[in-house]
């Protein structure tokens, strides 16, 4: 067989290459959400019969902007959220006398904790706000998008300007 003058392997193609300045570009941008041009929407969450732990990760994401194609981690593209009914979550197996909330005054031997049942009936805004808190990180951004959850125990919240809407969650 006659030997042909340029073969793929001499070149490394085994096809017949495009134009300059036509094939795909060299690299691709990426792109970063910037402070000042983040749409920040409203959302309305009903807390009654809904699972602690399950919520809380829905509204974590939410406050994050994790649920919006323009993420951008070190940014804070997230959403405002507001919370009714708190008081009306529920829990599973035994953890409303089992799970147990600590803190601590300052002072030697200051440590006191209450039962999930106690701060329910007390401070039933905390629960859920403990809650999401733990599912954020640990940072300065973290601190200024919990800001951004609005909690309340009853099913009034003062937001009717901002026209919530409400929060698609999966069950």
């Amino acid at each position: 067989m006659a030997e042909r003058p340029h073969s793929g392997a001499a070149t490394g193609f085994r096809y017949n290459r495009p134009p300059a300045g036509t094939g795909p570009p060299l690299f691709m941008k990426t792109y970063n959400a910037k402070p000042g041009e983040v749409a920040r929407e409203w959302y309305l969450v009903d807390a009654e019969g809904k699972t602690l732990g399950r919520l809380a990760t829905q509204i974590a994401d939410t406050l994050r902007g994790k649920r919006k194609p323009q993420y951008t981690p070190h940014v804070d593209t997230g959403d405002f959220v507001v919370v009714v009914n708190a008081e009306k979550i529920q829990v599973t197996g035994n953890k409303l006398d089992q799970k147990r909330y600590y803190r601590h005054s300052g002072y030697p031997g200051g440590l006191r904790s209450r039962t999930l049942r106690d701060q329910l009936e007390r401070r039933p805004t905390e629960v859920l706000r403990i809650a999401v808190k733990g599912m954020l990180p640990k940072n300065r951004l973290a601190r200024q998008q919990i800001t951004k959850l609005k909690i309340y125990a009853g099913p009034e919240h003062p937001h009717e300007a901002q026209n919530p809407r409400p929060l698609e969650l999966e069950s």
